[in-house]
């Protein structure tokens, strides 16, 4: 169940138009290809990953963390992360985007921060994982 990089950050911005100007002429990410997930938003690219994901959903805009949304990792092995979560008893939160070809495990932090671990949706969902959503 390797963690295999870190793969992006998620922003809740107050300024959208102004957060994108920035980190493409700014810092020299691109925006790139986003799926729909039903609210606004742009994923800024470094190469060809997209490494900041900014959101566009007032309603989480604050919270614990700020305008932190969260933060992700990239990892193998899905039914040995369930199992793990299991095992300490760990809230999760499972989702597959059949668009984007991933499953996606939500989950915080001691803080309250949102983590999200990502994984190929050519692994199989363990049947006992409980599902809650889906693209």
């Amino acid at each position: 169940m390797p963690i295999a990089r870190l793969d992006h950050y998620n922003l809740a911005p107050n300024d959208m138009e102004a957060t994108v100007r920035f980190y493409e002429d700014i810092v020299g990410l691109k925006v790139g290809p986003r799926p729909d997930f039903g609210v606004d938003g742009y994923w800024l690219y470094a190469g060809d990953q997209a490494v900041l994901h900014l959101l566009g959903d007032e309603r989480r805009s604050t919270g614990p963390t700020g305008r932190l949304d969260h933060v992700a990792f990239w990892a193998t092995d899905l039914a040995e992360y369930v199992a793990r979560l299991k095992r300490h008893g760990v809230d999760y939160k499972l989702r597959t985007i059949a668009v984007a070809g991933m499953h996606q495990i939500f989950l915080t932090d001691v803080d309250g921060v949102l983590v999200e671990i990502g994984f190929s949706s050519d692994e199989p969902v363990p049947a006992d994982a409980g599902r809650t959503f889906g693209l």
